[in-house]
């Protein structure tokens, strides 16, 4: 059974940062588009990040303007995870955010795109 559950979130000040994790069982995802959606209250799942493998050791990655410079994905095949680097976090990032893959590429930005979702952690970033 393919598992992704997320750890990381928290409460953080505006300008702090925070570290999302995502680790990944049941099935190998060296090859698939990884990724973050997040949702606020209210509001539609929205996309945040996702990366894949182009080569031996390179990797696209692609990012909403709203995070560029500020947030960094990364994965680490060796261990089935992929992390969510989050600085300078603004109170507009507030949201629920949720690891999700998709077997096979293109990178997409849209939620029904995707094959499997965690469960989700909650980043809450106060002024």
């Amino acid at each position: 059974q393919v598992q992704l559950v997320e750890s990381g979130g928290g409460l953080v000040q505006a300008g702090g940062s925070l570290r999302l994790s995502c680790a990944a069982s049941g099935r190998t995802f060296s090859n698939d588009v990884i990724g973050w959606f997040r949702q606020a209250p209210g509001k539609e799942r929205e996309f945040v990040a996702a990366v894949v493998r182009s080569g031996p050791i390179t990797y696209y990655t692609d990012y909403t303007d709203s995070v560029k410079g500020r947030f960094t994905i990364s994965k680490d095949n060796a261990k089935n995870t992929v992390y969510l680097q989050m600085n300078n976090l603004k109170p507009e990032d507030t949201a629920r955010y949720y690891c999700v893959a998709k077997r096979s590429v293109p990178m997409e930005r849209a939620a029904k795109d995707y094959d499997y979702w965690g469960q989700g952690t909650q980043v809450t970033v106060s002024s």
